[in-house]
């Protein structure tokens, strides 16, 4: 579609309900500008204010008899029409691209906004599950212009606007040009609680999961999705032992590491699966603030005083074993102030997953932090099935 297009396409939304946090108005920015996503930490800058403005008019021009179209409502953009399920899509971080391939879309998926953040190596693992990643467009290139939305010409955009505004520094001029002529933006920024910006409801995993589920007409995919994680967290939870570790989640300024942004287990999809395992915060405990929240490094006399029980160390990418073991595990051995920790010294330095989880990659995060945290229970047993998996992802169910 080219930028004077803005009538034709399958899935032209046809209701605008934008609320007063992203309602169309004036906002500072720039195309292309805004600081990289793919540096860690998500929000550790000052995060610009959104301007208050009126709500937008709905508008509405699907016809009432149209056939096959439908309907999608979700926080913040509100209710959004399709007159055919969507063919081509992308969002920009990893848990909606991850949502998109379990229900079936992989096919459609145009791009991320960092391929490093997209933990697509894992479907490996999933006999006939692939992304493919020649194909797919990285969005952030010392920036994410618009022109990159018109090339792609993607039937919807599974994106938080207030993510573009806040994050990206597009200004609410862009995000409603892109709208109008290109396809519609939807999704909730749901990996992290912090962001003084989002000031409108949130979903854990599976309702934003239940959400997409709409815009591809994929019920009945979701549902048998979301009854096997009901089942591997009923049979995971039953197996936890009483005596539980206070986990301190970091991410390395640098690698090997001296120094870390904190992250605090608390609301949003990136901690859902040390949330699941039963763990408690010692970073919150001590009062430190979250990276996405402007808190600041923490080095290890700092970790020292904290003392984790388990030091999770987040890195995004694939992770081996033995990257993990070379990089990260033997520097905090040999290090003077790290080998006094007592995670050190108990061995328990895990691997802290990747940011961005939707309902893939969070099976593949729980078990591997299962296991490293509770041997005596889990070992290295797989504690969910690849092949039932895979078979609700490719239709088989």
């Amino acid at each position: 579609m080219s930028s004077d297009d803005s009538t034709d396409g399958p899935t032209r939304r046809r209701y605008l309900a934008f609320g007063g946090a992203i309602a169309t108005g004036a906002l500072a920015g720039c195309t292309g500008s805004g600081e990289d996503p793919s540096a860690e930490p998500e929000g550790t800058e000052a995060e610009p204010t959104p301007t208050d403005a009126p709500e937008t008019p709905t508008e509405t021009d699907v016809e009432a008899g149209d056939e096959g179209a439908y309907e999608m409502t979700m926080e913040p953009v509100g209710t959004v029409a399709f007159e055919s399920v969507p063919e081509t899509w992308f969002p920009y971080t990893g848990d909606y691209a991850d949502m998109g391939v379990a229900l079936g879309q992989a096919d459609g998926l145009a791009a991320v906004g960092v391929k490093a953040r997209f933990a697509s190596h894992l479907y490996e693992e999933l006999p006939g599950v692939s992304v493919d990643e020649e194909s797919l467009v990285e969005l952030w290139q010392n920036g994410t212009d618009k022109e990159a939305f018109y090339e792609l010409d993607a039937d919807v955009h599974v994106i938080d606007p207030n993510f573009m505004v806040n994050r990206l520094q597009w200004s609410r001029d862009e995000v409603a040009e892109i709208d109008e002529n290109v396809g519609p933006f939807l999704g909730n920024t749901i990996f992290s609680h912090v962001y003084d910006w989002h000031d409108y409801p949130y979903y854990d995993l599976y309702e934003a999961f239940e959400k997409l589920a709409e815009v591809f007409q994929e019920r009945e995919r979701y549902e048998a999705f979301a009854s096997y994680h009901d089942e591997v967290i009923a049979d995971v939870e039953s197996r936890l032992p009483e005596d539980r570790p206070d986990v301190a989640v970091v991410y390395p300024e640098q690698v090997p590491p001296e120094s870390y942004y904190p992250y605090l287990i608390g609301e949003g999809t990136q901690s859902k699966h040390w949330r699941d395992l039963g763990v408690g915060d010692a970073l919150a405990e001590h009062g430190v603030t979250d990276a996405q929240a402007g808190g600041a490094t923490i080095d290890y006399e700092t970790l020292l005083e904290i003392d984790p029980d388990a030091l999770a160390v987040r890195l995004q990418g694939e992770i081996t074993p033995e990257y993990f073991d070379e990089e990260i595990r033997s520097h905090l051995e040999s290090h003077d102030v790290a080998s006094e920790l007592t995670a050190v010294q108990n061995d328990r330095v895990v691997y802290g997953g990747v940011t961005y989880q939707g309902p893939v990659v969070h099976m593949f995060q729980l078990e591997r932090a299962a296991q490293a945290l509770y041997p005596d229970a889990f070992g290295s047993e797989e504690l969910f099935d690849r092949d039932r998996v895979a078979a609700i992802v490719n239709g088989e169910f």
